[in-house]
C-alpha cells in the first residue's frame, strides 16, 4: 500500500486515487468530528474535511507520509466555523457525562455529587480555555495526535503546541483541584516528542 503522499501526488494525474485517502483516514476524522460536535454533524464536517483536502491537494508538503495530521488540521478549521453549536454540545455533554458517572444507588450519592461537581468544573473550565487551546487539546486527546502530528495540524512550531498544551492542562487541573503534577495519573499515552531541556 502507498503511503499517503504518494496517493496525493498520484491523484493529480487520477483523481479517482483520492478515494483511497477517503477509505483509509474518514473513521478517524468522523470519530475527531463526532467528539467535537456531536454525531448529527460530524458527517458534514468529514465530508467537508475530504473535499477542502482534495481541492488543495496540489499545496500538500509530499515530503510528508502520513495525511492524517493535515486532516485533522483542515477539520479543526471547519468546527470552529460551528463554535456556536460546539458551545451547545458541550452544554450537552455535561449532562450526559453527569448522568454516566456513578450509578444512582442511595450509598454512592455524596460520590456522584462530586462526580458531577467535577465534571461541571471541567466542562466550564474546558469552555474558557482559548479556542487554539481547546483545539490543541483535543486533538492530543481525540484526534490521538503526537505534539508533532498537532504541530503540523496546526500550522505551528511543536514549542507552541507545548505551551498550548501545558496551560491546557494547568488550568483543568486547576478546575479539579489537583495541586500537583504528583497527583496526576499518567495514562500510559507515550509521546515521541522529543522533550527539551
Amino acid at each position: 500500500m502507498p503511503p499517503d503522499n504518494e496517493l496525493i501526488e498520484r491523484s493529480a494525474r487520477e483523481p479517482a486515487v483520492f478515494a483511497t485517502l477517503f477509505d483509509r483516514h474518514a473513521s478517524a476524522v468522523y470519530r475527531y468530528a463526532a467528539q467535537r460536535l456531536g454525531d448529527h454533524l460530524a458527517d458534514d464536517v468529514m465530508s467537508e474535511t475530504f473535499l477542502v483536502a482534495f481541492e488543495r491537494r496540489s499545496a500538500y508538503d509530499l515530503d510528508v507520509p502520513d495525511a492524517r495530521p493535515w486532516l485533522l488540521g483542515i477539520a479543526t478549521r471547519l468546527i470552529r466555523k460551528h463554535a456556536r453549536v460546539e458551545a451547545v454540545a458541550w452544554r450537552g455533554m455535561v449532562a450526559d457525562l453527569a448522568a454516566q458517572v456513578a450509578p444512582d444507588f442511595i450509598d454512592q450519592a455524596g460520590a456522584r455529587i462530586d462526580a458531577e461537581r467535577l465534571t461541571r468544573r471541567l466542562s466550564t473550565a474546558l469552555r474558557r480555555l482559548s479556542a487554539t487551546d481547546r483545539d490543541t487539546l483535543l486533538l492530543y486527546a481525540w484526534g490521538e495526535l503526537n505534539y508533532e502530528a498537532i504541530a503540523a495540524a496546526m500550522q505551528v512550531p511543536v514549542g507552541t503546541v507545548r505551551s498550548r498544551l501545558h496551560r491546557a492542562r494547568r488550568h483543568l487541573r486547576r478546575a479539579a483541584g489537583i495541586d500537583n503534577l504528583e497527583q496526576e495519573t499518567d495514562r500510559g499515552r507515550i509521546d515521541t516528542a522529543p522533550q527539551h531541556s
